[in-house]
């Protein structure tokens, strides 16, 4: 039986050249992004098309939302707190990575408002990288290592499951995660990513239990049910699809982040809108992000 496909509209000309890490900020109804490459921090309102940005002065791996109003980031080699706008910036102290080596990729809050962000081989070939969670009180605990490429995360409703990619294994890894405490066990493959679908890279959680992975280098957004069975594809005018979020009034809009660093020239001049915003709706909504400092209910 053929696999539903979806497509996807242009959200926003961004041009960017790795923008990661979408997420829904629903106090103001704005989707906030970074491209990575760039040092970048966007904030997007699809209401008024306004768009805000900052530059962090560093690589920028991931942001997500402080209950407070402001932000917390991970950058090049260490963690840093902003206001909304960027303003108040400061790096979080007594705490930092290699860079020569390693530097942060993607990030989330989780739901026991903590910041979990992992780092990645600079050459993208050898298990130097590690998954790490900061707590408001700056204090940082290590919790995964071995890792090449650390990508999605993606914790379950229930708070008991947590949906972990590291890119080049081409699997999306599940943990059993403790549901007052957070605390991780029993890593397994969830959802394996067929080589024609392209690399997982970031992932998001729907209402029904399905992982929506953004598959780089594939040109699309594979929706996966949670017994690892494809169930959807959303196609996209980009090869290298970097991740996705919901967003919306209701949740129910996917916006997909895409790159266009690792195109040639004959490609880029192909795909226009590679490294571009775009948004679909897929028809299921999905959740909120936590916010740091926030435990949750």
């Amino acid at each position: 039986m053929p696999v539903p496909e979806l497509a996807a509209e242009l959200a926003l000309e961004v041009g960017a050249s790795l923008a990661e890490g979408p997420l829904w900020d629903e106090r103001d109804g704005s989707l906030l992004f970074v491209d990575i490459d760039a040092g970048a921090v966007h904030r997007y309102a699809p209401a008024t098309g306004l768009v805000e940005s900052f530059a962090t002065g560093s690589t920028v791996g991931a942001v997500g939302l402080r209950s407070d109003g402001g932000l917390v980031l991970a950058l090049a080699e260490s963690f840093a707190r902003s206001d909304r706008a960027g303003g108040a910036f400061e790096q979080v102290p007594g705490f930092s990575v290699d860079g020569r080596a390693v530097r942060f990729n993607d990030g989330e809050v989780d739901p026991w408002g903590r910041f979990v962000a992992g780092t990645m081989d600079r050459e993208k070939t050898a298990p130097l990288g590690s998954l790490y969670r900061l707590a408001p009180d700056g204090s940082v605990e290590l919790l995964v290592s071995g890792v090449t490429i650390s990508n999605g995360l993606a914790w379950s409703a229930d708070r008991r499951r947590l949906y972990y990619v590291d890119t080049p294994t081409g699997s999306i890894d599940v943990f059993d995660v403790d549901p007052d405490t957070g605390a991780m066990s029993g890593r397994r493959s969830a959802v394996e990513v067929a080589p024609e679908h392209g690399m997982p890279d970031g992932i998001a959680l729907d209402v029904e239990g399905c992982l929506w992975v953004a598959c780089y280098g594939g040109g699309r957004v594979c929706r996966f049910t949670p017994s690892g069975r494809l169930d959807a594809i959303l196609r996209l005018p980009a090869s290298y699809v970097t991740s996705v979020a919901f967003g919306g009034t209701r949740l129910e809009d996917l916006y997909v982040t895409t790159a266009s660093c690792d195109l040639d020239d004959r490609s880029r001049a192909a795909e226009p809108h590679a490294g571009d915003l775009f948004v679909a709706t897929p028809g299921i909504g999905g959740y909120a992000p936590s916010r740091f400092g926030d435990a949750g209910p």
